[in-house]
């Protein structure tokens, strides 16, 4: 491994060649975008593939508020951290989506000194790659209902079809809308979701390469027939088509952080109602490219951590080699220290070391975080830092990336929650059980039915994909801390075929969230001289 090159001066980014440069890259490897984005082509992966495999460090967190507690900056900041300390590092990420933009949380490339660049262009379309997800899904679903217009020779059944439509926008009004008006055999109530929760989504953040691609976007199924058969996208002759429409978005976008590090931002799945990581592609092109790669589950360790372990690494063969949880003064005054051990022991459950990193904000008092880092060290994690990258960069972390570098040097492994062959509901049933605190599970009748059909078709060796709410461990936002006597509710089940995982819906979990009373689009706007202000 050749040295890392210096961190980049105040003065601003790097030429996003020269970060190729650093990394090992060719140039005929890269398509430009600008002065500051490339899309990396997969012919670099290929090259890369006798090439040593980098140490994998997971960033995940303590249950959150609905405003978050810098998951994203922590792992700009430690991978810069790690960086600094004469290692050849580098940060993938999820593409932000611009339902939490222009929503509640805003965007998504960090904060302060620990930030993505070019920030706005990440941000807002980066090179397209949503809008690629979108166009393909919305194709099959135009696809799908052209077939019923003109005679449906598949015999679809219209109340069993299960495939939606999506945006990138958070529109509630979109949840349930009335379609394909005065069409005597398509005419329906359908469904809008966001983009990030879309399967082609999920197979962009889980596939290997383009053949795989097109061979999981067949897989598809989007109805059923009358007699209750599947339907495919195979079966309606498009998944060819957008295989096509997904080509370049395959390439992982290649940008820095403040500081010069490299950063991978490709795909963008939520962790609440999708398994929330980045791709596969990015992670093994960054592995190796790199000695340390530092990567990012959505929300805490209950739903990303354990959905990075059990669907990610499964699918895609990663060994990460630890963790950090992501714990802020206003989480814990919110969800207490035991919520942060709670965390933590989920973390060692799945066979990882793990640090906690006291995220410290730069208006946090000392007395508060005095009580932070005391909660953390009593929570059972190997090691425990403050964090002070948002304000000091890389020389803020240094501590701490030099302590989660030597938890993964230990050279563990990661522990699936269950085997393969465990039944579906089982599955189900661990999870709650094992990850959540539940007594047990209660699964509705029509969502039971389901689970044996998927079993009876040969899908009962999925994994599983849990979606609920992000603010509790449970399945009710309402409860904080670490709730217990309960019993987690089941009650839908749809089948992911393409991603390769069974979704399960519990609680009063939404796939298109809403805007707020006052959305952050509202604070956001366009100067004469073109610069955008409030993002």
């Amino acid at each position: 491994m050749r040295p890392a090159p210096p961190v980049a001066p105040a003065s601003g980014p790097r030429p996003i060649l020269q970060v190729a440069d650093d990394l090992g890259l060719r140039h005929d490897e890269l398509e430009s975008h600008g002065r500051w984005i490339a899309k990396v082509g997969l012919p670099a992966l290929s090259r890369l593939a006798d090439a040593p495999v980098g140490r994998l460090v997971l960033v995940t967190a303590m249950t959150p508020t609905p405003h978050g507690e810098g998951k994203t900056t922590t792992a700009i900041g430690l991978a810069d951290g790690l960086r600094r300390l004469g290692l050849r590092a580098v940060v993938t990420l999820r593409q932000p989506t611009l339902g939490p933009v222009f929503g509640v949380k805003g965007g998504a490339t960090g904060a302060g000194r620990a930030e993505l660049v070019p920030a706005q262009a990440i941000n807002l379309h980066l090179t397209g790659d949503a809008y690629a997800v979108g166009a393909a899904h919305n194709l099959a679903a135009a696809v799908l209902d052209n077939h019923l217009h003109h005679g449906n020779r598949l015999d679809i059944d219209p109340a069993a079809i299960t495939w939606p439509r999506v945006t990138d926008h958070n529109d509630r009004a979109l949840r349930r809308a009335r379609i394909a008006i005065g069409d005597p055999i398509g005419e329906r109530d359908a469904t809008w979701e966001i983009t990030s929760a879309s399967e082609v989504m999920a197979i962009l953040a889980l596939t290997s390469g383009p053949l795989d691609l097109r061979r999981r976007l067949g897989r598809i199924v989007v109805a059923r027939r009358r007699d209750g058969r599947p339907v495919t996208l195979d079966d309606l002759q498009v998944a060819g088509a957008m295989a096509a429409l997904l080509r370049d978005a395959l390439q992982p976008n290649l940008v820095q952080t403040g500081e010069g590090t490299p950063a991978f931002v490709h795909a963008g799945p939520f962790a609440n109602i999708a398994h929330g990581t980045s791709s596969l592609l990015a992670d093994r092109l960054a592995l190796r490219l790199a000695e340390v790669v530092v990567t990012e589950a959505g929300f805490a360790a209950e739903l990303g951590a354990e959905k990075f372990i059990d669907i990610t690494c499964r699918t895609g063969h990663l060994r990460p080699s630890a963790a950090v949880v992501v714990a802020t003064t206003r989480a814990l005054a919110l969800h207490g220290g035991a919520n942060l051990a709670h965390h933590v022991a989920t973390v060692h459950r799945l066979g990882l070391p793990c640090a906690v990193a006291v995220n410290a904000f730069p208006d946090d008092a000392d007395d508060a975080l005095d009580a932070a880092l005391a909660a953390a060290r009593g929570s059972g994690a190997d090691a425990v830092h403050l964090a002070r990258h948002v304000a000091e960069g890389g020389a803020g972390i240094e501590a701490l990336a030099t302590a989660v570098y030597e938890l993964a040097l230990r050279g563990e492994e990661p522990v699936p929650l269950y085997p393969d062959r465990l039944g579906l509901r089982e599955k189900i049933e661990r999870i709650a059980t094992s990850i959540y605190g539940a007594d047990g599970v209660d699964v509705a009748p029509s969502a039971l039915v389901e689970l044996e059909r998927l079993e009876r078709e040969g899908h009962g060796g999925l994994p599983i994909c849990v979606a609920k709410t992000p603010l509790s461990i449970s399945h009710d936002p309402k409860r904080a801390g670490v709730p217990a006597g309960y019993r987690l509710p089941v009650r839908r089940v749809r089948l992911f075929a393409g991603a390769g995982f069974v979704t399960v819906y519990t609680g009063a979990i939404q796939t298109m969230p809403g805007l707020p009373a006052v959305p952050a689009a509202t604070r956001i706007d366009l100067e004469p001289d073109g610069t955008i202000t409030g993002l």
